[in-house]
């Protein structure tokens, strides 16, 4: 079962006035942080499971090429070069590659526009609201826009 936790956060609908004293309001939610608002919007019947497989392919494509930003360095060994783990790690770079190539079709496919919905959205995992704060979209518009790019991707990776 994923954490849940309960945070207290201003809320987008609490409008901060700054002519108005006293304390700002502020609610509690709770806040399950080991899910995306990719799951989230599908926990709520707002994608089609197609639309979720193909967010959650690209994800992991993007995961496993490894494009995410580190934090620390890698401290973990170099593989050897003709021992029992070379051959592994040389699957691992291929797959590593391929998940590359995948991440960047993919992106390529869903198009110009969509693209940057779907990576703020599904790989870094930033809500909705924020992504169509940062690219300067109405608000309310970016579901639309991303369901139009998941049946993109959809159509991409054959899920839909």
């Amino acid at each position: 079962m994923t954490a849940r936790r309960l945070e207290t956060r201003l809320h987008p609908d609490d409008r901060v006035d700054p002519g108005k004293a006293g304390p700002q309001v502020m609610r509690h939610v709770t806040v399950n942080a080991a899910e995306s608002p990719l799951a989230w919007l599908a926990a709520r019947g707002h994608l089609s499971d197609a639309q979720l497989r193909a967010g959650e392919r690209l994800r992991a494509d993007y995961e496993r090429a490894g494009l995410s930003a580190r934090v620390t360095m890698r401290w973990d060994a170099a593989p050897p070069g003709k021992s029992r783990g070379g051959a592994r790690a040389a699957d691992a770079s291929l797959a590593r590659i391929d998940a590359h190539r995948r991440f960047h079709a993919a992106l390529e496919a869903a198009g110009p526009g969509l693209a940057d919905i779907c990576w703020r959205v599904i790989c870094a995992g930033e809500g909705i609201g924020g992504a169509e704060k940062t690219l300067g979209w109405p608000v309310r518009s970016g579901k639309l826009v991303l369901t139009l790019a998941l049946d993109r991707l959809a159509r991409f990776y054959g899920t839909g």
